[in-house]
């Protein structure tokens, strides 16, 4: 007999377990640390940006910086500033198909991915690649805010997806 189906929409929790966001960082070669500029965003999935809207921006005071629709990666998306320079980044799915539908599907709302601020996408995928990290994207390409993206498979990165995310100016 089959069991009834897990109830895919959950409430969103910012979920983040400090010893997996240590052993994720913990995974990335030298090379690739001296890339990093330190955190660029966390991205929290949302089944809802009104409702991530009023928690993170209403309740708790994060300026809203923009939002806008990434249509490659089937999201729109809310960037809040979290202060010292890093930022939140609200991910809603446009498309029931793309990745973060998905995320939430399987997991509920919560921490989605840990974008790591580069100086450089190309020189940092190369980086990654030759210490033997497992990548998504073999080339940059553009996501939210303008900035040129590339994500860390979370099978080479300690369970945890990162983003490597280049500001252009």
């Amino acid at each position: 007999m089959k069991e009834p189906m897990k109830e895919t929409a959950k409430k969103t929790q910012l979920k983040l377990d400090p010893e997996q966001v240590d052993r994720a960082l913990n995974t990335l070669p030298t090379a690739l640390r001296a890339l990093s500029h330190g955190l660029d965003h966390i991205g929290v999935a949302v089944p809802s940006l009104r409702e991530g809207l009023t928690l993170y921006r209403d309740l708790l005071g994060l300026p809203l910086v923009e939002e806008e629709t990434v249509d490659y990666d089937g999201v729109k998306v809310a960037i809040l500033e979290l202060g010292g320079g890093g930022l939140l980044e609200l991910l809603e799915p446009s498309n029931p198909d793309s990745p973060v539908a998905k995320f939430i599907a399987k997991r509920g709302g919560g921490v989605h991915h840990i974008a790591l601020r580069v100086p450089d996408c190309v020189a940092a995928i190369r980086a990654a690649e030759a210490a033997g990290l497992e990548m998504i994207d073999r080339k940059p390409r553009q996501g939210a805010h303008g900035k040129m993206i590339a994500f860390v498979h979370p099978r080479s990165s300690g369970g945890v997806l990162l983003e490597l995310c280049e500001r252009r100016q």
